[in-house]
C-alpha cells in the first residue's frame, strides 16, 4: 500500500498566553489506513477578556447526580437544597479538593421559586434556601471557594422554573452579581435560535457590565447541534469562557462513549476553538457514581484530561470511595489538565484492533499520550513506536500516569507494548531528554521538576 507523509505541527510554546507560537515541523511516513490527521494546532484568535479560566475550570456540579431532586422532607441529605452546597463546600475545603483546583461549588437546576419576586428578579426557593444565596455565597467564599449557579435563555428552565426571558437578562446578570455568585451556567430549553442568537451575546454583555467578574458558560451550541455553519466558534470564544457542545453525560460507559466519538469525529473543528479562558465543555466527570468500572473511570479522567476540559464531578464527595478520589486527585493528571499552553488534545490513531491513540502537547516540550482500548475481552497488549506518533528523533522520559512510576527511557524508533484493560487506558507523560556540550549530561526539564515528585 502506498505511503503518505504526514506533516505535524507540534506547538512548542506560547508567549503571554498569545498567538506567537514556536513550531517543530516533523515529517512521518505513516500507512493512509491509520487515519492520523495532520495536527494544526493554534491557540484561538480571540478569547473573552474577563481574565477567568485561562486553564480549564474545575469544581463541583449539582446535576448528573443529584438532578431535580426537591424532596427534603423524604430526602434531606440529597435533595437540591443550600445545606446540600454547603456540604460540598465542606468537602471541597477539607479533603484535600480545593487545593488541587477543584474550587467551583456549582448549583444547577431547581434552585428557584416558581415566581419572580415583586420587583421581578430571581429568588431561591425559600423553603430549600432559606438564608439566600448572598448567605451560600459568603459561605462558600469563607472557605477559598466559588459559586456558580444556572439560568437559561428562555420562558422556563429545563425543570420548569422561571427562565431568562430577553427582556429580563440585564436584571438577572446584576441580580447574580449582587448575590456574589462567580459563574453563571445559562442553558437553552423552551428558547429557540433567534433568541439564543441575541440573548446569549446580551447576557456577556451585561455580565461585563455589572463590573464583577462572573465567568460564563454557554450551552448555546450544544442547542444548535455543536457545529458550523449553525455554531461560530470565533464568536463563542470572545463571549464565552466554556461551553457545552454536545448531549448531557448519563451516568453509563455508553453515554461517556457517545460523547469521546463525537468530540473525536470533529475534533479538526473543536479542537482550534479551545484555549486559554475558552474551552470546550464534554460536560461533568461522572467518577465514583453508579455508572462506571475503576478502569472506564481513569479513560474519562484521561481523556477529559487529553481533551483540555472543565473538570466538574458531579457525585456525592460525602460517600466518595478511596478508588475514585484516587482517580479524581491524581496530581500528575491534574496537572497535565491544567497545563498553561492550553492546548486541547487530539485522537491520532484509531486501531482496528479497538485501541485509539489520543495526544496533547504541553509546556516545556512535554506531551501525553492516552492508549485507549474499547475491547471487552481481556488485556490487550498493543505495540507501536513513537516515530509513528510524529515524535521527533531523540530519546525520551516516559512516566506511567496512574501506575506513579517512571518507565524506562525511550528512543524515536524503539518499539514498545502496553498492556491495556477492557475499557481501559495506559496515560503516559513524556519529556524529551536534552543534553548539554560533548558530555551529553541529562538535564530534567522544568514540566518534570515541577509536577513529577
Amino acid at each position: 500500500m502506498p505511503h503518505l507523509v504526514v506533516r505535524f505541527v507540534i506547538a512548542k510554546e506560547v508567549l503571554n498566553n498569545k498567538n506567537n507560537m514556536g513550531f517543530i515541523l516533523i515529517d512521518r511516513e505513516m500507512d493512509p489506513s491509520l487515519a492520523i490527521f495532520a495536527l494544526a494546532l493554534s491557540s484561538a484568535t480571540l478569547a473573552l477578556d474577563n481574565g477567568l479560566m485561562r486553564t480549564p475550570p474545575m469544581g463541583w456540579l449539582a446535576w448528573e447526580r443529584f438532578r431535580c431532586d426537591i424532596d427534603c422532607k423524604h430526602d434531606p441529605t440529597n435533595c437540591i437544597s443550600e445545606w446540600l452546597f454547603r456540604d460540598m463546600a465542606d468537602r471541597l475545603a477539607e479533603d484535600g479538593w480545593r487545593e488541587l483546583g477543584y474550587v467551583y461549588i456549582n448549583i444547577d437546576d431547581c434552585w428557584s421559586s416558581k415566581q419572580r419576586d415583586k420587583d421581578g428578579r430571581l429568588q431561591p426557593d425559600p423553603d430549600r434556601f432559606p438564608s439566600g444565596i448572598p448567605s451560600l455565597a459568603r459561605y462558600v467564599h469563607d472557605r477559598g471557594l466559588k459559586l456558580g449557579i444556572y439560568g437559561d435563555l428562555g420562558t422556563y428552565t429545563c425543570g420548569g422554573y422561571p427562565g431568562t426571558t430577553l427582556d429580563k437578562v440585564t436584571i438577572d446578570a446584576q441580580t447574580f452579581a449582587d448575590w456574589g455568585v462567580d459563574m453563571l451556567k445559562l442553558d437553552g430549553c423552551y428558547s429557540n435560535a433567534t433568541v439564543q442568537e441575541e440573548g446569549y451575546p446580551l447576557m456577556w454583555k451585561a455580565l461585563n457590565a455589572t463590573g464583577r467578574p462572573i465567568a460564563y458558560s454557554c450551552s448555546w451550541p450544544a442547542y444548535e447541534g455543536g457545529l458550523p455553519p449553525k455554531v461560530n466558534y470565533k464568536q463563542l470564544g470572545e463571549i464565552c469562557n466554556l461551553w457545552r457542545n454536545y448531549d448531557d453525560i448519563q451516568d453509563s460507559w455508553d453515554s461517556l462513549l457517545g460523547i469521546v466519538d463525537w468530540f473525536s469525529t470533529n475534533q479538526d473543528v473543536l479542537q482550534p476553538a479551545a484555549g486559554p479562558g475558552q474551552w470546550n465543555d464534554p460536560d461533568m466527570l461522572i467518577i465514583g457514581n453508579f455508572g462506571l468500572s475503576l478502569d472506564q473511570s481513569r479513560s474519562q479522567m484521561a481523556l477529559w484530561a487529553i481533551m483540555a476540559a472543565p473538570l466538574f464531578m458531579s457525585n456525592d464527595l460525602r460517600t466518595l470511595k478511596n478508588d475514585a478520589r484516587a482517580i479524581l486527585q491524581n496530581k500528575v493528571l491534574i496537572d497535565i489538565n491544567q497545563d498553561p499552553l492550553g492546548i486541547q488534545g487530539k485522537r491520532l490513531l484509531k486501531e482496528k484492533t479497538g485501541i485509539e491513540v489520543f495526544w496533547r502537547p504541553l509546556s516545556d516540550s512535554a506531551s501525553a499520550l492516552v492508549f485507549f482500548s474499547r475491547r471487552t475481552d481481556m488485556p490487550y497488549p498493543y505495540q507501536n513506536v513513537l516515530s509513528k506518533l510524529g515524535y521527533e528523533d531523540g530519546n525520551y522520559k516516559v512516566y506511567d500516569v496512574f501506575s506513579g512510576k517512571t518507565m524506562p527511557a525511550l528512543t524515536h524508533d524503539t518499539y514498545f507494548t502496553v498492556s491495556i484493560n477492557p475499557s481501559g487506558v495506559v496515560m503516559w507523560l513524556l519529556s524529551p531528554i536534552r543534553h548539554r556540550g560533548q558530555a551529553q549530561e541529562s538535564e530534567n526539564l522544568s514540566w518534570l521538576d515541577n509536577h513529577i515528585e
